[in-house]
């Protein structure tokens, strides 16, 4: 009984631990009236949109009063967005955006997560807008604007174009209408990029209130009321404590491996490990890595918006250029896989954000490093493959010996820095040089070097 008294004790202990240091959500903001703070600041992408969302969840799970998104953003990939928009909606506890601190912005991405939330402020000397979705493809040369009609939105020049620009309209004015915001500032911040002051957002509807800081903004919206889908709550925020999510080590390496750069090049780096495997069995330290690195950059990539006919191109170039190494064609098939592989790279991330794309030094960078390991360390490896065998019993046949004793049946030889007992097909004298035609354990079989042997008999069968 004492023992399991202990065993229980230390069990009781190591749960209590394991709640105090568990990384992300914490204890401590389980208990009393909390408001919970998540920042996003730079570039949305998958992480910071999977932190906000938990953040979201481990407040409704913590019965938080409300979740405070510290915003200061440029925008990001349409995908997060939409993803981080979809459960503020569906938020069971208010959700209040925060342009902050003096200078922030909430560009892009950050409008429209702006307008999801129930509740909008700003700090002074910070500015929101500028939603219209930016394309990476050149821009058309667009016709000049007849005189009068300079401040008119430009048409789109393709109906591609029109498509994207509609559909973002339509999504920030289907948020404004829910919220009862500003609906025309709506399209007119995706149709021509309109972009305005704290003051000036406040005066035309497009969020609810200006504040200085955090603490000035919970005691402004303390006792408004908000519409949640189990219905309507009132805010009691004056005076809440203020719980800050921290960025868990989830969150880090999400952010790290969704960096288009590390994705991209783990991928490369993975294909990189499992052609030197390939061509090089056994060697297994880059079949491993090889293999950790492709599911890394596989996972990175699917969180991103990747073109798959990109990526098919890539894999089509790494192809053709590795058949260059076998089928020589004059450098057609090298040349043609470096330019797959560049057009596959440029075009490998399907994302309107300029912060998610891929560095064009980067692509040089990895084109030329994947033609040298195509053309010269493949190239070494099956020439290595296909060399005459250097160890092992293989490598000893068709060697040559020394013999030391005069035998026809068995004696002794010197080969290989040792001396050896050998059986011969003819007889030998001392001195002799002779050939090793087989290995039987640990006796040679020998034959004379000058294929006696075979004129014997030849002889006797004539």
């Amino acid at each position: 009984m004492p023992g399991l008294l202990k065993w229980r004790t230390a069990a009781g202990c190591l749960i209590l631990l394991g709640l105090v240091i568990l990384p992300g959500f914490g204890a401590e903001s389980r208990s009393g009236s909390q408001v919970w703070v998540v920042e996003l600041s730079g570039a949305l992408g998958p992480a910071s949109a999977d932190l906000i969302i938990r953040s979201i969840e481990g407040a409704e799970e913590a019965q938080a009063e409300a979740v405070v998104i510290l915003m200061d953003t440029p925008g990001g990939l349409d995908k997060s967005m939409r993803e981080l928009v979809q459960v503020i909606l569906a938020a069971r506890l208010p959700v209040i955006t925060f342009v902050a601190p003096n200078g922030a912005r909430a560009a892009s991405a950050g409008t429209y997560i702006a307008y999801a939330s129930h509740i909008a402020a700003m700090a002074p000397a910070t500015n929101i807008g500028s939603s219209t979705p930016v394309s990476i493809a050149p821009t058309p040369n667009l016709p000049a604007p007849a005189e009068g009609q300079e401040d008119e939105a430009p048409a789109p020049a393709d109906a591609m174009t029109r498509k994207v620009v509609n559909d973002a309209v339509a999504y920030l004015q289907g948020l404004a209408e829910l919220r009862g915001r500003n609906i025309d500032w709506a399209e007119e911040t995706v149709r021509v990029g309109a972009n305005v002051r704290a003051s000036e957002a406040v005066a035309e509807g497009i969020v609810d209130l200006i504040a200085e800081d955090l603490p000035g903004l919970l005691e402004a919206v303390d006792g408004w009321e908000v519409a949640l889908p189990d219905g309507p709550v009132t805010l009691d925020t004056a005076g809440a404590g203020v719980y800050r999510v921290e960025a868990d080590w989830k969150h880090e390496l999400l952010e790290l491996i969704t960096d288009p750069t590390i994705a991209y090049g783990l991928l490369i780096f993975g294909i990189y490990g499992l052609i030197l495997e390939f061509y090089n069995p056994g060697m297994i330290f880059p079949s491993v890595i090889g293999i950790v690195c492709l599911l890394l950059g596989a996972y990175g990539l699917q969180m991103l918006p990747v073109n798959y006919a990109a990526l098919a191109l890539i894999f089509v170039g790494i192809a053709m250029m590795v058949a260059e190494v076998f089928t020589p064609t004059m450098g057609v098939l090298g040349i043609a896989g470096v330019v797959a592989f560049v057009m596959g790279s440029l075009m490998l991330l399907d994302t309107e954000s300029p912060e998610f794309g891929l560095p064009l030094a980067v692509i040089a960078g990895f084109a030329v490093s994947t033609a040298g390991l195509s053309l010269f360390a493949v190239g070494a490896a099956v020439r290595a493959r296909s060399a005459a065998v250097r160890t092992g019993k293989e490598s000893m046949i068709g060697a040559e010996v020394e013999v030391l004793d005069d035998f026809a049946a068995s004696g002794r030889v010197r080969g290989f820095g040792e001396i050896w007992q050998a059986r011969t097909t003819a007889p030998v004298a001392a001195g002799e040089r002779a050939k090793v035609i087989d290995v039987e354990g640990l006796t040679l079989v020998i034959g004379p070097e000058d294929g006696r042997a075979n004129s014997e008999g030849n002889d006797k069968g004539n």
